[in-house]
C-alpha cells in the first residue's frame, strides 16, 4: 500500500507494456468470455437466456454473478463500453465521455442540478470514490413505518451486508487521512462535532485520489473486477453499447426485450437490432433510466407511481483556501465524514445532511465554481491549495421534499424534473453555514460558499452574515448529486409502490427491479452498499425460486 507521503499529485501512465498489474478484463477475454459489442455488429441478433438483467453497475453486478452461481443462464445488457484499467488513464478528458451519463453533465429539467451517473461495465461502481456505508438504521425505521417493509430491518438486512461486504472487500479505511479529508476532522474536532472513518471498498489501494476516473490498478472492488467477471467466468454473456428500448409485453408477462445497437462513440444508432428472450427480466439500470425504460415500456402503473419519488442527495460545496497545501486530488477521495447534523434532528424534521470531503481534479472544480475571468482564474491559481466540503442532504422523509420525477423527452430519453422547495433551501443554508465555520476553524483564510452571488470571506463572522443573506433559488445555488435513488419505489401496497418487497413488479409475472431504484426515499448516505446488500437479498430469492435449490453465498475469491 502507498505511503501518503510519496503518493502521486498529477496523472501518471500506470499501464504500460511492462506493467505488472493484471488485467481481469484482457485475461478473460482472451479465456473466451461470452462479450457482444453492439457496436461491432452486422446484423440483427436474438439472444435467449433464463435471466436478462438490464444495466451492469451496483444491483446488476450483483444480481448477474448470484444468478450465474446458481446455474441459469444469464445475459447483461449495457449502454455503455466496456472498459478495463488499460483505458484508466487519470485523466478527466478521457474519463467523462467515455465513463458517465451524458458525459458526466447530465442534469435535471431546468438545468440546477448537475447529476454523475456511472455509463460503463459496472456502472457507477467503477467511477465512484468507494465509500461505502450500511442503510442507516433509521432510514430502514421509517420504511417499515411508513411503506410496511417489515423485512427491511437492520437485524434482517446484517447478514447481507456482511456477506458484500466481504465479497468486497469493505472495511474502514485504516491509512491517515489526506490534508483534505483531515482538515473537515480537525475543523468539526474544534467545534465539538464528531467524525469518524469511512469504509472503502478497495483491496491493495494505491491512495492515487482518482477513482471517479476508473481505478488503473484494480484496487477498487467494482462490478466491473468482481462480479461481472465472475458471471462470465461461469457462462454469462455481456452486451455492450446496446441500450434497452422497450420490454415487449403479452398479457401480464415480458414477451421479450427491444434492444438498439450504438455506435462505437456510444452516441449513434448503427441500425441494428437486437432481441433477447427470457424467462425473467431484472431491471438494474440506476434510478432514472430504469422508471425511464418502464416508462417507455408502458410498464402497469395504476397508480401513477413510476418514475415518483425520485431522490438526489442534493448536495451543495464549500471551498476554502489554506496557507498550506491541501493536494486535495491526491489520495484516497473520502475518508472522513460527520453525521452530526443527521442525528441532532429528527429524521422527518428539518432536513439533515451528510458531510463529506470530496476530492478535487481541475476540470471538475473550475467547471463547478463560480465566478467569470479574472476572479475564476485567481481561484483556479489557489486549486493546490483548496480544500472542499459536500453537504449531502436527506431527502424524502418530508412532505415538502418529495423528490422529483422521471420524464421522457420526445425522443424517448430520460430527464428528471426536480423541483427545489423551500424546505430544502432552508437545509442548503444551512449546510453552507456548518461547512464554513468548520473551513474557519481548520484554519482556513478564505471560505468560498459555491453560490453565484457569493463572495470570498475572510472571517467566520463576514461569511456567517452573508450566508444568511444570499437568495437561494435555482441556478444561482451550484447543486450536484452523485446519488440517484427512487422512482420504482418498493412496497407490498401498490397504493405506495410498483415493486413488492421481493422485487418483483406488481401486475408482471416475470419482471424484477434489482437497483437503488427501488429505494422508497433516499438512504441519507452513500447509497453503494444499501444497494449491494439489498439486492443480493433479492437475487438469491429469485434464485432460489427459478431453481428449486438454495441460492450461492457470495464470498471474496481467495
Amino acid at each position: 500500500m502507498m505511503n501518503t507521503a510519496t503518493r502521486p499529485v498529477g496523472p501518471v501512465t500506470i499501464n504500460s507494456s511492462s506493467s505488472p498489474i493484471p488485467d481481469p478484463i484482457e485475461a478473460g477475454l482472451a479465456s473466451g468470455w461470452q462479450v457482444i459489442d453492439g457496436a461491432a455488429l452486422t446484423h440483427d441478433r436474438t439472444i435467449e437466456a433464463d435471466v436478462a438483467i438490464i444495466g451492469t453497475g451496483a444491483g446488476g453486478g450483483v444480481t448477474a454473478e448470484i444468478l450465474a452461481l446458481a446455474g441459469l443462464k444469464v445475459v447483461l445488457i449495457e449502454e455503455g463500453a466496456l472498459k478495463s484499467s488499460k483505458h484508466f488513464k487519470m485523466r478527466e478528458a478521457d474519463a467523462y465521455p467515455t465513463l458517465y451519463q451524458e458525459s458526466a453533465a447530465r442534469k435535471t429539467r431546468d438545468k440546477s442540478i448537475n447529476i454523475l451517473q456511472g455509463r460503463t461495465v459496472g456502472g457507477s461502481t467503477t467511477v465512484n470514490w468507494t465509500t461505502s456505508f450500511r442503510t442507516p438504521d433509521s432510514t430502514l425505521d421509517y420504511w417499515q413505518h411508513q411503506f410496511g417493509l417489515s423485512d427491511c430491518t437492520p437485524q434482517a438486512l446484517a447478514p447481507w451486508f456482511a456477506m458484500m461486504e466481504q465479497r468486497l472487500h469493505i472495511r474502514p479505511w485504516d491509512v491517515p487521512p489526506n490534508e483534505n479529508n483531515d482538515l473537515l476532522r480537525r475543523g468539526a474536532s474544534k467545534l465539538g462535532i464528531p467524525t469518524a472513518a469511512i469504509a472503502r471498498n478497495v483491496n491493495g489501494c494505491w491512495n492515487l485520489g482518482y477513482c471517479g476516473m476508473g481505478c488503473p490498478t484494480n484496487a477498487k472492488q467494482s462490478m466491473l473486477i468482481t462480479t461481472i467477471p465472475s458471471a462470465l467466468a461461469q457462462g454469462a454473456t455481456l452486451l455492450t453499447r446496446c441500450r434497452a428500448e422497450r420490454l415487449m409485453f403479452k398479457g401480464d408477462t415480458v414477451d421479450a426485450l427491444a434492444c438498439v445497437a450504438l455506435d462505437a462513440g456510444g452516441l449513434q444508432l448503427t441500425g441494428r437490432r437486437v432481441t433477447v428472450r427470457a424467462r425473467h427480466y431484472v431491471v438494474a439500470g440506476g434510478a432514472i433510466n430504469s422508471p425511464a425504460l418502464l416508462i417507455r415500456s408502458k410498464a402497469p402503473d395504476p397508480h401513477g407511481l413510476l418514475g415518483k419519488r425520485t431522490f438526489l442527495h442534493p448536495t451543495v460545496i464549500s471551498a476554502g483556501t489554506f496557507p498550506q497545501r491541501v493536494e486535495a486530488y491526491a489520495g484516497a477521495p473520502q475518508s472522513i465524514y460527520s453525521d452530526h447534523f443527521l442525528q441532532t434532528q429528527a429524521i422527518d424534521g428539518a432536513i439533515g445532511y451528510k458531510l463529506e470531503a470530496p476530492p478535487l481534479h481541475p476540470l471538475l472544480f473550475s467547471t463547478t465554481m463560480s465566478g467569470f475571468g479574472a476572479q475564476h482564474a485567481a481561484l483556479m491559481r489557489q486549486f493546490p491549495h483548496t480544500h472542499a466540503l459536500l453537504a449531502l442532504l436527506r431527502d424524502g422523509f418530508h412532505a415538502d421534499a418529495p423528490g422529483g420525477s422521471v420524464l421522457l423527452r420526445d425522443d424517448g430519453s430520460p430527464v428528471l424534473d426536480y423541483p427545489l422547495t423551500d424546505y430544502v433551501w432552508d437545509g442548503v443554508r444551512r449546510a453552507l453555514l456548518s461547512m464554513a465555520e468548520i473551513q474557519f476553524a481548520a484554519g482556513a483564510g478564505t471560505v468560498y460558499p459555491v453560490h453565484e452571488m457569493a463572495e470570498g470571506y475572510t472571517s467566520w463572522a463576514a461569511a456567517k452574515k452573508a450566508i444568511a443573506a444570499l437568495p437561494y433559488k435555482p441556478l444561482l445555488t451550484r447543486v450536484v448529486s452523485a446519488h440517484v435513488m427512487g422512482g420504482c419505489t418498493m412496497s407490498d401496497d401498490t397504493r405506495l409502490g410498483v415493486v413488492a418487497a421481493n422485487g418483483r413488479y406488481h401486475g408482471v409475472t416475470n419482471l424484477s427491479v434489482h437497483d437503488g431504484s427501488l429505494f422508497p426515499t433516499s438512504i441519507g448516505a452513500n447509497p453503494q452498499l444499501s444497494i449491494y446488500g439489498m439486492t443480493a437479498r433479492l437475487a438469491s430469492g429469485l434464485a432460489q425460486a427459478m431453481t428449486n435449490r438454495p441460492a450461492p453465498t457470495l464470498a471474496a475469491p481467495l
